[in-house]
C-alpha cells in the first residue's frame, strides 16, 4: 500500500510529474497499537517501584497497584476523548473545551512529560547495563578472573553508575534522533516483537517469583496506612520539617499516591496512536485499552510487589533501587548460574523496552508539536520538511536537544528525573479529564463511548465516573505541587518557557496568516517521478478511484471508505488540475497548489477517522472527464466515485464519462461510475459493454418464445440465450439492409410506450450498500435529452 503519495501527470513540456509525499499512516491492529503504548507504559515497571519506595517506604507496592487500578479509569477518559477527536490528545481536547490558553498550558506540561520520558528510560536502561557489568566485574574478582589492576582487595573496580548510565543514554538518544531524522520510526512490528520478548520475561519472572515467595514463606509488604509511610526528606518537598504529613492521614496517603503516579505514564501515547488504529477504530481502540490495562497491572504492579517481598531490605534500595527487576532476578531460588543467565535476559529486555521508550518519546513529542503547529500555534518554520528525508526535522532537533540537556543536567540520576517526571504526567491527565468534563455539558451530541458511571435525572445526565476521575487527579496534582519540589520548580519553569514560546509564535502566525491560521494543513514533500501507473502508486488492480474537488464536502470519499475494505481493495483519491485552455498552466516554480494541499489534508483526516488506507493523486488535464477515464484505465480501477456536480445531474455526469470512455484506445477496461448525493445515497452506472437490465416482462417473453420453439422436435437443444442472440442478429441484419426504416421502427417502438423510457440508462438508489443500479446498454451512456433527468427520470 502506498504510504501517502500524490502523483501529478504531465500535460505539457512545461509541467513536470509531481509527487507530494506526506507522513501518511499505516493503519495497525489493536495488538500492535497496544504494543506501541506498552513500549512507553511498560518501561516504567523497570524504575517506578524503586523510585516510589525511596520516597514512601516499603508500602510503596500497594500504591503502585492502586495507581495501576486507577489507570483503568484514566484510560477510559482517553478512550472517550479519542471517540470524539481522531486527531485527539490533550491539546485538541482541552482547546475544544477550555480554549487556546488552557490548551497551550496543558500541552506545555505534557511536553515536560515527553521530554523526560526519553532521559528517564535511557538512564534506567543504562542503570541495568551498568549494574550488570559491575556485578560481572565483582564475580570476576571473587573467582580471580580479572587482572590485578582492576581488583582492590576482594573488590573489583566498578563503573560509576550515574555517569556511565548518562553516557549510555546520550548515545542511544543520538541514535534514535538520527533514525527519526531519516523517518525510520519504531514501527508497530518492532514494538510488537519487543512486547513478545518482554512477555516471556514477565511470565518467567512472575512464575519464578511466586514459587520463590511460597518456598521462602515471605510476607506481604506493610499495608498502605499512614503509620506505615516513611517519607524521605526529598519526598516531603516544601513540607520538609513540618508535621503536616504525619498529622493528616489522608494527606499522607495522597502524598504516597502522588509519588507513585509516574507508573501511569504513557497514557497520552494512546491518544497519539489512535490515528493509526485500523477500522473499526473505536472497537479496536477499546480492545487496545483493555490489553494495555491488564498487561500494565500485571507487569508493573505485581512485579513491584514481588520485589519488596523477595529482595532483602539491606540491599533492595541501597543496591538495586534503580534496577529493581535485576535485583529480583538475583534473589530467586535456584543455582547462581541460572540466576545470572536470567539477569542477563532481564537486562536485554530492559534495554529493548527502555531504549524503545526513548524513540517513542521523540515520536510522541514530535506528534504533539505537529498538532500544535497545524493549529497555527507554532510557525511553519518548525514543520518544514527535511530536504532529503521529508521529515519534520526541526521539531525532532528541538526535542532531542531538550532531552540531551535534561540528561546532562540530571547527571543520570534516576530519582531526580523520576521526581520531575511526575509533574507532566499528573497535570496533563488533569487538564484532559477537566476538558472532557466540560465537554459533557458543552457538547451535547452523541459519543461513540462514555466513561461510566452516568446517572440520568430527568433530562440531565451527571457524569459521576468522569467527575470522580478528575477529582482524584486534581487533588493529586495539588498535593504534588507541595511535596515534589524538584518537579514543581523544574516543571513550572519548563511549562512556562514552552507557554511563552507558543504564545509568541501564535501571535506571529496570526499577523502573518490571519486568513488561514485556523486551518490545519498537511505538509507534502515534492518529488518528480517519470510516470503514473499502478506500480508507482503501489496499488493492486481493481482499485476504487474517488474524485475530490471540495475540502468542505468530502461525502464521496466518506461513502467510498464506509463501503471498502482497503486491505482488499485500494482507494485512490484524485483531483484534476485544469491546464491549458481549461485553466492556468502551473510551471515548475509552483508544482503543488495550496488548494490541492487543502484537499489532500482533508482526505488524510477523513482516512484517519475511518482507520483506512488511501493514496493521493493529482492529474493536470485540459478535460476533466477525459482525465478521470484515462486515469481509471491506467490504474485498472473497477469503480470511479464522484460527488454530485453543482452544474450537472448524475445522468449528465455519467453521459460525459461514457463519451470519454468511448474515446479511449483499445483495450478498454469496464468500470462502474457512482455518483454520490449529499445525503449519502448513490446512483450507479456501468461504463463499457455489459449485460442489459431486462424487465420482468422481457424475461417472460424470452421464456414463452423458448417454450414455443421447443415444441419442434428438432429444437430440443435450444437455449434461452439462443433466442436473444438470434433476435439481436436479425436486428443487426435489418439495420444493415435498411438503416432508415429500422431506426424509424425502433423510435416508434420506444415512443408508443411499448418500452420503458430511457431503456439504455437505468439508475436506482443504493439498497443496503450492495444493490447498485446499472445503466447503459451500449458502450457509453446516451446524452440526457431534457431536464426531466434531474427529478430522477433518466432519459
Amino acid at each position: 500500500m502506498s504510504s501517502g503519495q500524490t502523483f501529478s501527470a504531465p500535460q505539457s513540456n512545461r509541467v513536470r510529474l509531481v509527487v507530494a509525499s506526506s507522513v501518511m499512516l499505516t493503519f495497525i491492529s489493536f495488538w500492535r497499537a497496544a504494543a506501541v503504548v506498552l513500549n512507553d507504559l511498560g518501561s516504567s515497571a523497570f524504575y517506578a517501584g524503586g523510585i516510589a519506595e525511596e520516597a514512601v517506604g516499603k508500602a510503596a507496592p500497594w500504591f503502585i497497584l492502586g495507581v495501576m487500578l486507577f489507570s483503568f479509569a484514566v484510560r477510559a477518559v482517553y478512550v472517550e476523548s479519542c471517540s470524539m477527536f481522531t486527531r485527539g490528545g490533550v491539546y485538541r481536547v482541552v482547546k475544544e473545551a477550555l480554549g487556546g490558553t488552557f490548551a497551550k498550558l496543558s500541552v506545555s506540561a505534557l511536553m515536560f512529560d515527553y521530554i523526560l520520558t526519553g532521559p528517564i528510560s535511557g538512564v534506567s536502561a543504562g542503570q541495568y547495563i551498568t549494574g550488570l557489568m559491575n556485578e560481572l566485574m565483582q564475580q570476576g574478582a571473587l573467582h580471580g578472573w580479572l587482572p590485578a589492576a582492576l581488583v582492590h582487595g576482594q573488590t573489583a573496580w566498578q563503573f560509576p553508575v550515574d555517569e556511565t548510565s548518562a553516557v549510555f543514554c546520550i548515545a542511544v538518544t543520538i541514535y534514535y534522533w538520527w533514525q527519526n531524522i531519516k523517518g525510520i520510526e519504531e514501527s508497530s512490528d518492532k514494538a510488537l516483537e519487543v512486547m513478545k520478548i518482554t512477555t516471556i520475561m514477565v511470565v518467567l519472572l512472575l512464575g519464578w517469583g511466586i514459587v520463590t515467595a511460597i518456598l521462602r514463606h515471605v510476607s506481604l509488604p506493610p499495608l498502605p496506612v499512614p503509620s506505615n509511610l516513611h517519607f524521605s526528606k526529598d519526598a516531603l518537598g516544601f513540607l520538609s520539617g513540618t508535621k503536616l504529613a504525619g498529622s493528616l492521614g489522608l494527606f499522607g496517603i495522597l502524598m504516597a499516591f502522588g509519588h507513585s503516579v509516574l507508573a501511569m505514564s504513557g497514557e497520552e501515547t494512546l491518544a497519539q496512536v489512535n490515528r493509526e488504529i485500523e477500522h473499526p477504530k473505536l472497537r479496536n481502540l477499546k480492545r487496545a485499552a483493555i490489553v494495555i490495562a491488564i498487561y500494565s497491572f500485571v507487569f508493573t504492579g505485581i512485579v513491584s510487589l514481588l520485589a519488596v517481598m523477595i529482595i532483602p531490605d539491606s540491599v533492595r534500595i541501597p543496591l538495586y533501587r534503580d534496577n529493581l527487576i535485576a535485583g529480583l532476578a538475583m534473589y530467586m531460588v535456584g543455582p547462581l548460574t541460572l540466576k545470572i543467565i536470567f539477569r542477563v535476559f532481564v537486562v536485554l529486555v530492559g534495554f529493548l523496552i527502555l531504549s524503545g521508550a526513548i524513540n517513542t518519546s521523540i515520536i510522541g513529542s514530535t506528534g504533539v508539536l505537529m498538532r500544535v503547529a497545524e493549529d497555527g500555534v507554532l510557525t511553519d518554520w518548525f514543520r518544514k520538511p527535511h530536504h532529503k528525508y521529508g521529515t519534520s526535522y526541526r521539531i525532532v532537533n528541538l526535542v532531542t536537544a531538550l532531552q540531551l540537556f535534561t540528561i546532562i543536567v540530571s547527571r543520570g540520576n534516576v530519582i531526580t528525573l523520576g521526581e520531575a517526571y511526575a509533574f507532566g504526567v499528573i497535570w496533563s491527565f488533569t487538564f484532559n479529564s477537566l476538558a472532557m468534563l466540560v465537554l459533557r455539558w458543552k457538547f451535547k451530541g452523541e459519543r461513540g463511548w462514555k466513561v461510566p458511571i452516568n446517572l440520568k435525572i430527568g433530562k440531565t445526565e451527571f457524569p459521576v465516573g468522569l467527575f470522580s476521575v478528575f477529582l482524584v487527579l486534581f487533588t493529586t496534582a495539588i498535593v504534588n505541587l507541595f511535596t515534589k519540589s524538584v518537579a514543581t520548580e523544574s516543571g513550572i519553569a519548563f511549562a512556562a518557557t514552552f507557554f511563552v514560546i507558543f504564545s509568541i509564535s501564535e501571535q506571529k502566525n496570526l499577523k502573518k496568516q490571519a486568513a488561514t491560521a485556523a486551518q490545519m494543513k498537511e505538509h507534502f514533500q515534492l518529488e518528480h517521478p517519470e510516470a503514473i501507473n499502478r506500480e508507482a502508486l503501489e496499488i493492486n488492480p481493481g482499485a476504487m478511484l474517488v474524485t475530490m474537488r471540495d475540502s468542505g464536502n468530502p461525502f464521496a470519499l466518506k461513502w467510498a471508505l464506509s463501503r471498502t475494505n482497503t486491505d482488499e481493495q485500494d482507494v485512490v483519491v484524485m483531483t484534476v488540475r485544469m491546464m491549458g485552455a481549461g485553466g492556468p498552466e502551473i510551471i515548475d516554480e509552483q508544482p503543488f497548489s495550496e488548494h490541492e494541499q487543502m484537499l489532500f489534508t482533508k482526505a488524510v483526516s477523513v482516512a484517519e477517522s475511518f482507520g483506512k488506507h488511501i493514496s493521493l493523486l493529482v492529474v493536470p488535464a485540459g478535460d476533466i472527464f477525459a482525465a478521470l477515464v484515462q486515469t481509471a484505465s491506467k490504474l485498472e480501477a473497477s469503480a470511479l466515485v464522484s460527488g454530485l456536480s453543482t452544474k450537472m445531474s448524475a445522468q449528465e455526469q455519467a453521459y460525459h464519462v461514457g463519451q470519454a470512455w468511448e474515446s479511449l484506445p483499445e483495450p478498454k477496461r469496464q468500470f462502474t461510475f457512482y455518483v454520490v448525493m449529499p445525503d449519502g445515497e448513490a446512483q450507479a452506472f456501468h461504463i463499457g459493454p455489459h449485460a442489459p437490465q431486462l424487465q420482468a416482462e422481457d424475461v417472460q417473453l424470452v421464456h414463452r418464445l423458448w417454450l414455443n420453439f421447443r415444441r419442434d422436435p428438432e429444437m430440443e437443444g435450444l437455449h434461452h440465450s439462443d433466442i436473444v442472440t438470434y433476435a439481436l442478429t436479425r436486428l443487426a441484419s435489418e439495420y444493415a439492409r435498411d438503416k432508415v426504416e429500422t431506426v424509424k421502427e425502433l423510435r416508434r417502438y420506444t415512443q408508443d410506450g411499448n418500452a420503458p423510457t430511457g431503456a439504455s440508462v437505468y439508475a436506482m438508489r443504493e439498497r443496503e450498500g450492495r444493490d447498485y443500479a446499472h445503466g447503459g446498454d451500449g458502450y457509453s451512456i446516451p446524452a440526457p435529452r431534457s431536464s426531466r433527468s434531474a427529478s430522477g427520470q433518466e432519459e
